[in-house]
């Protein structure tokens, strides 16, 4: 392909990352994580960042991480009503069933592609516990207005990040308006370190439950004095070993650490450029008579460029993605499309609310392709004049 849908944003700078971990011989979770953390943190405003090997382990932890707090208007617990939008990434939705959770699927909005928030409104009743709130392809959601209809209702936000890295709302970080965020630096994200995810959270409970479930429930990575056990044993070969929470491990490497330092360097300059990359896909798009793209909610960090055909329109998809391939575009549908018509739905315990027609829309009629830290001038040029 000549215009994919990811390309790399590594230099000299990732690779000396690398051999400077090679060196030293130290390959498991160690300092350059813990320093990746610090500075994670620094960028997007979070009092703590606990890195994980990926995006989905990061959706898991988040979610598990809220069955073991001792706090009662944030724990959940197996059969809690969890509202979700009817588009996001499998790995967004598994950890709900993995833990028991009812899902409540509600539209998405047909322009901002996520949460239709007026159907939130009326999806929400007393049995809803939480909302996982997604920021699809870059795009923010309106959390001035999620903020605003559950005000004084006992309903968290669990917000996945993953595609919207460097997103902002209101001068705001995306990933940070929930209790815990998550992120992802999978290869085809807006920054790559092999493998690897990042949860953020202002609560230093849940940072220490993040902590433990981590790295087998264990407490040897706790402070002495926690929230979790109270205090360390006195005895640390005893402690060493000492398990106390049902954890994984999901531990990323120090290889992945000392590349998301260098990475996280270059997040603002790589955002700027897709930004700009957007501008001019969207002037282009503007009129266009029989497409259009996603609506921006706050400021975007474009992981993508979704394409819709319009209602009206005599073009179908089939062809759409034919041209574009054979121009040398990697295209592919908008993220999952409407995730009930997935096959693996029928594990679920979930209900709908109302209609999913845009959700169904989109997975009939959307398709996306890429966007790069770097200009796309030409490539732009080409798709208009294709499309």
């Amino acid at each position: 392909m000549n215009y994919p849908l990811a390309s790399s944003s590594w230099n000299n700078l990732e690779i000396e990352a690398i051999e400077r971990v090679i060196r030293s011989g130290k390959f498991t979770m160690g300092e350059e994580v813990a320093c990746f953390e610090k500075e994670f943190s620094k960028y997007i405003g979070s009092d703590y960042c606990v890195m994980v090997n990926s995006g989905s382990s990061a959706n898991l932890l988040a979610v598990a991480s809220l069955f073991y707090t001792k706090n009662n208007s944030q724990k959940l617990k197996k059969g809690d009503e969890v509202i979700v939008p009817a588009v996001s990434w499998s790995t967004t939705y598994y950890p709900l069933y993995q833990y028991g959770l009812r899902l409540k699927f509600v539209d998405i909005d047909s322009k901002t592609l996520n949460l239709d928030l007026e159907k939130l409104k009326d999806a929400i009743t007393e049995k809803t516990k939480a909302i996982l709130a997604v920021n699809l392809l870059g795009n923010p959601l309106d959390y001035s207005q999620l903020n605003s209809i559950i005000a004084g209702k006992d309903i968290i936000i669990i917000e996945d990040n993953c595609e919207s890295l460097g997103a902002k709302f209101n001068g705001k970080m995306a990933g940070t308006f929930g209790i815990v965020g998550t992120f992802s630096f999978f290869y085809s994200h807006h920054i790559s370190t092999m493998e690897g995810g990042m949860i953020v959270t202002n609560n230093e409970e849940i940072y220490q439950i993040l902590l433990s479930l981590r790295a087998h429930g264990w407490t040897r990575n706790l402070p002495v004095n926690n929230l979790i056990t109270s205090s360390k044993l006195d005895d640390p070969f005893r402690d060493s070993f000492r398990f106390v929470l049902p954890g994984y491990n999901v531990r990323p490497l120090e290889l992945s650490g000392a590349i998301g330092r260098e990475q996280i360097k270059k997040l603002p300059g790589m955002v700027k450029k897709r930004r700009q990359n957007a501008a001019l896909f969207k002037a282009k798009m503007k009129t266009h008579p029989d497409l259009r793209i996603q609506k921006e909610t706050g400021q975007s960090s474009w992981f993508g460029f979704a394409i819709i055909i319009n209602e009206f329109s005599s073009l179908s998809r089939s062809t759409l993605i034919q041209k574009l391939q054979e121009y040398g575009f990697e295209v592919r549908p908008i993220v999952t499309g409407n995730f009930v018509n997935s096959e693996v739905i029928h594990y679920f315990n979930y209900t709908i609310h109302g209609d999913l027609l845009n959700a169904d829309y989109i997975d009939k009629e959307g398709l996306f392709i890429g966007n790069h830290p770097y200009p796309l001038d030409d490539c732009i040029e080409l798709l208009d004049r294709i499309l």
